[in-house]
C-alpha cells in the first residue's frame, strides 16, 4: 500500500481530514508521534511527504532516508523556504496554492481601507481630544489596483475590490485570465500597470525572477499618492529603496504584512530601516493568512492535491527547483 508521511505536528481536526481524504488510498502516518527508530523507518517507506517546512521538520540525516518518496506536498503556499539541494532531484514538489487566499484577500482589503480612510491617524487625534471633521475621505470607487501575482490571492482580492468599484490590472505568468479585469499581462507589462495604479498589491511568490523586483526605478513609476500593499515576501521589494521612497514622499503609503527579516524564517523580527516610525506605513506581523479555519482549509486542499497525485491526475502548484535555487 502507498505510504503518506506527515512530517509536522497536526491537530485532531486536521488529522481527521487527512485520514478521511487519503485513508482509502494510503497508509497515513504522523511521524511526530513516533520514536526516532520508528520515525526513520516510516520516512524510508514514505511514497508521499506532507510537510509544512521540511528544513525545520526533518533532521539532516533524515533527508537521506526519503529516497523512495515520489511527491512532497507543502501545507504552505510559498516554496522559497524549501532546501531543494537536500531533496531527491526527481521528487515532485507541490505548493498549497490558493489555500489561504480568502483570509489574505480580506486582510489586504482591510489594510487598503484603513489607509484610504486614514483610520489610525484619526483615531489617534480623537484620543488626544481633537475632533477633526475637515479631512475629506478618499474613495476606492473609480480607482485602479495593479495586482502583481494574479493567482489565488490576487483573484480573491480582485473580487472584493470589484465590489467597491475598483478597476483591476492583473499580472501573472501567462497574461491570461477568466476573471473580469481591465487589463491582464505579464511582468513585461509591469511599467504600464504601475503607472496606472492607485493601489499596488504584491502577491507574487518569491523566486529568482521576483527577488528585488520592486526597486527604485519601479517605485518611481508609481503615483505620488499610491498605496503599496505587500502580503507576499519582503524580499520582492528592495528594503532601502522603499524606505527612501516613503521618507521622501509623505503622500505615498505602504501596508506591509510581509517583512524582510521575520521570526519564522530568520529567527527574529528586524528591519534595517525604521519603517514603523513613519506615519505613512501600516504594518501587520505577517498574519494575513492566519484566520479561523484557515489551517483546516489548507489541510483539506493539501490532501486533495495528494489524492490527485495518487490517482494519477494533474496536481496543482507544481514547483520547479530551478526557479528557487
Amino acid at each position: 500500500m502507498t505510504n503518506v508521511a506527515v512530517t509536522f505536528r497536526v491537530g485532531g481536526e486536521e488529522r481527521e481530514i487527512l485520514i478521511s481524504l487519503l485513508g482509502r488510498l494510503a497508509n497515513v502516518v504522523f511521524v511526530t508521534d513516533l520514536s526516532p527508530e520508528d520515525r526513520a523507518k516510516e520516512l524510508a517507506l514514505a511514497d508521499v511527504l506532507i510537510s509544512w517546512s521540511p528544513g525545520r521538520e526533518l533532521q539532516s540525516e533524515e533527508f537521506m532516508k526519503i529516497g523512495r518518496a515520489r511527491m512532497m506536498q507543502l501545507l504552505s503556499a510559498g516554496a522559497d523556504h524549501i532546501p531543494f539541494s537536500s531533496l531527491p532531484s526527481d521528487l515532485v514538489i507541490a505548493s498549497n496554492v490558493g489555500a489561504y487566499a480568502e483570509s489574505m484577500a480580506e486582510h489586504a482589503l482591510a489594510m487598503i481601507l484603513a489607509i484610504t480612510k486614514n483610520l489610525l491617524d484619526r483615531h489617534e487625534k480623537l484620543r488626544d481630544g481633537t475632533f477633526d471633521q475637515s479631512n475629506v475621505n478618499r474613495m476606492l470607487r473609480g480607482s485602479s489596483c495593479a495586482i502583481l501575482g494574479f493567482g489565488g490571492i490576487g483573484r480573491a482580492t480582485a473580487r472584493l475590490l470589484r465590489c467597491l468599484g475598483v478597476k483591476i490590472y492583473g499580472i501573472n505568468t501567462t497574461g491570461k485570465t477568466d476573471e473580469r479585469v481591465e487589463f491582464i499581462g505579464t511582468l513585461k507589462d509591469l511599467e504600464h500597470v504601475l503607472h496606472v495604479a492607485n493601489i499596488i498589491l504584491v502577491a507574487l511568490p518569491l523566486t529568482n525572477s521576483t527577488r528585488g523586483l520592486i526597486s527604485g526605478r519601479e517605485l518611481a513609476w508609481m503615483k505620488e499618492d499610491a498605496i503599496l500593499v505587500n502580503v507576499a515576501r519582503g524580499e520582492i521589494i528592495d528594503e532601502g529603496s522603499l524606505y527612501r521612497k516613503l521618507k521622501a514622499n509623505p503622500g505615498f503609503t505602504a501596508a506591509i504584512d510581509a517583512w524582510w527579516i521575520e521570526p519564522l524564517r530568520h529567527g527574529e523580527f528586524r528591519t534595517n530601516y525604521p519603517f514603523l516610525t513613519l506615519p505613512n506605513v501600516l504594518g501587520s506581523p505577517h498574519n494575513s493568512a492566519i484566520a479561523a479555519g484557515s489551517s483546516l482549509e489548507a489541510t483539506r486542499r493539501a490532501a486533495e492535491n495528494v489524492k490527485r497525485f495518487l490517482n494519477h491526475e494533474p496536481v496543482t502548484g507544481l514547483v520547479r527547483s530551478v526557479d528557487y535555487e
